[in-house]
């Protein structure tokens, strides 16, 4: 998962949006998003196991992105998958019972990973973990944006999807979905001259400005809306993309709290 836009108490509908692209490479086998057990729905990444983002029935949710840090990798990374999937089963060395003893976990073996930020704990109570700074910040409410380095990085595109989905949770009534997804599939690079400098080559940070990534090899593999409204219906919608960026698959279950 390469980008997530949160929307925490701003739709006076909906109490909680996440709007998310994954970004990997075409080649990485995937299972697009289906019910692993009666109560974890979520995808599945073939290679390693694990997952990017899922939910479970009972109100656990958890989504990862990458930091992007060249030269920084740790030799023998353990997966980072396996930490959506363990918050979601509550299961594994990091089985707890509370988002407070979770991150304790987290930051005890942070150093067994390469960077990454995770947004887990409940539909109405969510965190974002930050493994480089063992950081710990409390989503309590306002709209977010999470992409490839820190909660709310003034990178261009984190905060072009972060304002438009503020623009969306203005309007009242039913949730414009389809408006969702289109932010989602914005494809406009930043300009040169606002590019982030990550360490990647200049035609990689060009490729990867844009909310919805297109190349060859790599780009935007799905965009997923997870929605909690006011009587507590959780939402969960899926598009699944080609590598030509074609709508392959759609994926789409409601469950209630």
């Amino acid at each position: 998962m390469c980008i997530l836009f949160i929307a925490v108490r701003q739709h006076p509908d909906y109490p909680l949006i996440i709007a998310a692209n994954r970004d990997e490479f075409y080649q990485r086998p995937t299972q697009s998003s289906h019910f692993w057990t009666d109560d974890m729905l979520a995808g599945k990444d073939l290679e390693a196991g694990g997952t990017w983002m899922g939910v479970t029935t009972t109100g656990r949710v958890a989504a990862l992105t990458n930091i992007r840090a060249p030269g920084k990798e740790v030799k023998n990374a353990r997966t980072r998958g396996e930490l959506v999937l363990s918050w979601l089963q509550g299961t594994g060395q990091y089985s707890s019972s509370s988002a407070p003893e979770y991150r304790q976990h987290l930051g005890e073996k942070r150093d067994l990973y390469n960077g990454y930020n995770l947004l887990f704990g409940e539909l109405t109570n969510l965190y974002v973990y930050n493994n480089f700074e063992d950081s710990y910040v409390h989503l309590e409410e306002g709209v977010f944006g999470l992409s490839n380095a820190n909660l709310d990085s003034p990178w261009p595109k984190i905060m072009k999807g972060r304002d438009a989905l503020a623009q969306r949770c203005k309007r009242k009534g039913e949730l414009d979905r389809q408006g969702l997804f289109e932010i989602l599939a914005d494809n406009v690079a930043a300009q040169d001259n606002d590019l982030p400098k990550t360490g990647v080559p200049i035609e990689w940070e060009r490729k990867l400005s844009s909310i919805f990534i297109k190349s060859p090899e790599y780009g935007t593999r799905s965009s997923t809306l997870v929605t909690l409204n006011n009587d507590n219906l959780v939402t969960w919608e899926e598009r699944v993309f080609s590598a030509e960026s074609s709508l392959e698959e759609t994926v789409s279950h409601q469950f209630r709290l």
